[in-house]
C-alpha cells in the first residue's frame, strides 16, 4: 500500500530527483511531456503575466524556470530538497514546504498554482485552502488534478505501475484519482471554479508519440480540445479557481 506519510512522501521524491529530468523537456524527443508542459505554462501565463506567481510543487523548476520569464516574481515550494536542489541550480526562488502549511503571508500572490502535486496529497482540502489563503482576491487558483474520467485513468488502472528508479515505483506514493464534479466540493469559502483546461484528452498514452505522423496529429488536437467542453475528460484537468 501506497504510504501517506510526509517523511515518506519526501524521500520518494529526492529519489524520483535523481532521474526526473531524463524524459522531460529539454530532453524530450517524442514530444509529450514538452506537450503537457506548454499546456500548464502558457495557462499560467494567461493569468499570471506581469504579476506574482507561485508554484506549488515546483520539482526540480522546470516550468518555474519559463514563469520567471512573463511573471513579475515567480517562486516555488517543494517538499524534496532532492528536487529544489536543481532548482536552486537553475537560479530560481525557491523553498522547502508543503502546500497543506505554505510558508507565506495571506494574499501573497496573483497566481497559485500545481501541476502533479494535489493527486498526492491527501488532505487535498486543506491545500486548496491554503492556495486560496496566499492568493490575492481577486486572483487565481490554477489546480491540477489526475481525472477519473478519462483515458489516463483507465490506463493507470489497467496498466504496470510506471518505474521512477531501478527500485522503486509510481505505486509506492499515494495517488488520488478526483471526477470534474468532485472539484467544487474540495474548495474553500470564498472561491469558486470559472473554467477549466483539460491536458491530455485523446492521447492515450506517452508512448504513441513516438509514432511521428501520429505524434503531430495528437499534439494539435490536444492544443485545439484543450478549452473546449471535452476538457472535462483530460487526463489531468486544471480547474480555473478564483478567489472573490
Amino acid at each position: 500500500m501506497a504510504s501517506t506519510d510526509l517523511g515518506a512522501t519526501r524521500a520518494y521524491y529526492d529519489e524520483f530527483a535523481k532521474g526526473y529530468e531524463l524524459h522531460r523537456s529539454p530532453n524530450d524527443p517524442h514530444g509529450y511531456h514538452a506537450m503537457v508542459d506548454e499546456l500548464e505554462v502558457d495557462l499560467v501565463r494567461g493569468y499570471g503575466r506581469g504579476g506574482d506567481v507561485l508554484e506549488c510543487g515546483c520539482g526540480t523548476g522546470l516550468l518555474l524556470e519559463r514563469m520567471a520569464k512573463f511573471a513579475r516574481t515567480a517562486s516555488g515550494i517543494d517538499l524534496s530538497p532532492g528536487m529544489l536542489e536543481k532548482a536552486r541550480a537553475r537560479g530560481l526562488d525557491v523553498r522547502e514546504g508543503s502546500v497543506t502549511e505554505l510558508p507565506f503571508p495571506d494574499a501573497s500572490f496573483d497566481v497559485t498554482c500545481s501541476f502533479k502535486v494535489l493527486a498526492h496529497v491527501p488532505e487535498i482540502g486543506r491545500a486548496l485552502k491554503e492556495m486560496a489563503r496566499v492568493t490575492r482576491p481577486g486572483g487565481v487558483v490554477l489546480a491540477e488534478f489526475y481525472n477519473a474520467v478519462s483515458l489516463r485513468a483507465l490506463a493507470k488502472r489497467l496498466g504496470p505501475s510506471g518505474l521512477i528508479s531501478d527500485r522503486t515505483r509510481e505505486s509506492a506514493v499515494y495517488t488520488r484519482f478526483d471526477a470534474p464534479w468532485i472539484v467544487p466540493r474540495l474548495l474553500p469559502p470564498g472561491t469558486f471554479v470559472e473554467g477549466a483546461r483539460g491536458v491530455r484528452i485523446v492521447t492515450p498514452a506517452a508512448a504513441v508519440m513516438r509514432v511521428p505522423g501520429l505524434r503531430q496529429a495528437l499534439q494539435s488536437l490536444e492544443r485545439r480540445l484543450a478549452d473546449s467542453p471535452a476538457a472535462f475528460f483530460g487526463g489531468f484537468y486544471i480547474a480555473i479557481i478564483r478567489k472573490s
